[in-house]
């Protein structure tokens, strides 16, 4: 396995701004490919993937082949893939759908490590309905969530857990195949949002035994698209649709509205550039995605130590859980500075760093992080490069 961080940075042209981007989490640089095929999309594509015109039928082609580049990268069925403008609204939806299953005397597992978009729909759903939440609470050192818990959490009246593949705040990649097999046990279903582990690790949603899997294409460098993965695809046609069409059979009940075909052309090609990664990589997609992203992780998990090591000889700095399992993706606070003014210093050093509560992290919240000025949050791109990590570190030995 190869990785050549060079060749990576050399595909993406904002790289040239003179900043350095450590805040992939609100969305990774895009490059030049992904750029590309938007803008061709939007010159060749119709607004419709129905009908005679050969722009109609550009329109399908592309619509197919972004149901088919998300299978490949979650290793699932192109047939149990729902597109739509973003994967919040898309688990809305979802909720929705699957809200006349959530009613009095059931029962819904949620996560404190999740993001809210996999926690606000369905507390929604609970609150209208009837159902009973309980919920999955983190380890305060570490901020592991402990799988012994899905046990006494998971009871016999549970009909849904909401869990994520790895949290896009401090990192940890909680057990999820030992929810999935509880739940499948009483009946229930299990979501799962990978915002935060794609593109860092290997998503198989069979080995992960989710039912549903929801990813989005800005956490790789992707356009603003977002997809739900339904491991088996006949499920779709057995709950009630949400699309505006009376029609619509498998995927398209649940995509409401019409869809963006650039974008859809943008996300197939950000994933054909996942695939790519490792110049040696080889054989099909899917195949290409295991050898460029294991290729990846090899090169964060020294770029990651590194880092971890620079904020561990700053004497201010404190680190936030310590996952034995984990992304590189490290959440920190720095003694008496509230976090927005760590992140204004370091944006002066022109270093980009995400800071605040989060839009009211729950995780961040419960480890009383928020009360005391919030944290500021980094993470490792697949363009990052240790001279990056260097410059954070002086950047915040100045405080």
């Amino acid at each position: 396995m190869t990785y050549d961080v060079a060749s990576v940075r050399g595909r993406i042209p904002s790289l040239g701004d003179g900043w350095i981007h450590l805040d992939p989490q609100a969305g990774m640089l895009v490059p030049d490919a992904v750029s590309r095929a938007v803008s061709t999309g939007f010159r060749t594509s119709s607004f419709s993937h129905s009908g005679r015109h050969v722009s109609s039928q550009r329109s399908a082609a592309i619509l197919e082949s972004a149901r088919e580049a998300v299978a490949d990268l979650v290793g699932g069925d192109p047939a149990g893939v729902v597109l739509g403008p973003d994967r919040a609204l898309l688990l809305a939806w979802l909720a929705e759908s699957l809200s006349s299953r959530l009613g009095l005397g059931t029962g819904i597992v949620l996560s404190r490590l999740d993001d809210e978009a996999n926690v606000a729909p369905w507390l929604r759903i609970a609150n209208r309905y009837g159902a009973h939440v309980r919920w999955a609470e983190v380890e305060i050192e570490t901020c592991e969530l402990p799988a012994w818990q899905f046990e006494e959490l998971i009871g016999p009246t549970a009909r849904l857990v909401a869990l994520t593949a790895a949290s896009p705040i401090v990192g940890s990649a909680p057990d999820v195949r030992v929810a999935a097999d509880r739940v499948h046990e009483v009946g229930g279903l299990l979501v799962v949002d990978a915002i935060g582990a794609a593109p860092y690790a290997h998503i198989d949603i069979d080995e992960l035994g989710a039912d549903v899997v929801a990813v989005s294409a800005p956490s790789w460098g992707g356009p603003p698209v977002g997809a739900l993965a339904f491991r088996d695809p006949a499920f779709l046609d057995r709950i009630p649709a949400m699309s505006l069409n009376p029609y619509a059979k498998g995927a398209e009940r649940l995509e409401v509205g019409g869809h963006q075909y650039a974008m859809l052309a943008g996300l197939t090609t950000s994933i054909d550039y996942l695939a790519n990664l490792d110049p040696e990589a080889s054989g099909s997609r899917r195949e290409r995605l295991e050898t460029s992203i294991s290729s990846l992780q090899a090169y964060h998990d020294t770029l990651f130590e590194h880092l971890m090591d620079t904020l561990q000889d700053l004497p201010k700095v404190t680190v936030i859980g310590r996952a034995a399992t984990r992304i590189p993706t490290v959440s920190f606070t720095v003694a008496g500075v509230q976090s927005e003014k760590v992140a204004a210093k370091l944006a002066d050093d022109r270093i980009g760093a995400l800071s605040g509560s989060h839009g009211g992290s729950r995780l961040l919240d419960a480890l009383g992080v928020n009360d005391e000025g919030g944290a500021v949050t980094i993470g490792l791109a697949p363009y990052t490069i240790k001279y990056e990590i260097d410059q954070l570190g002086k950047a915040l030995a100045a405080f």
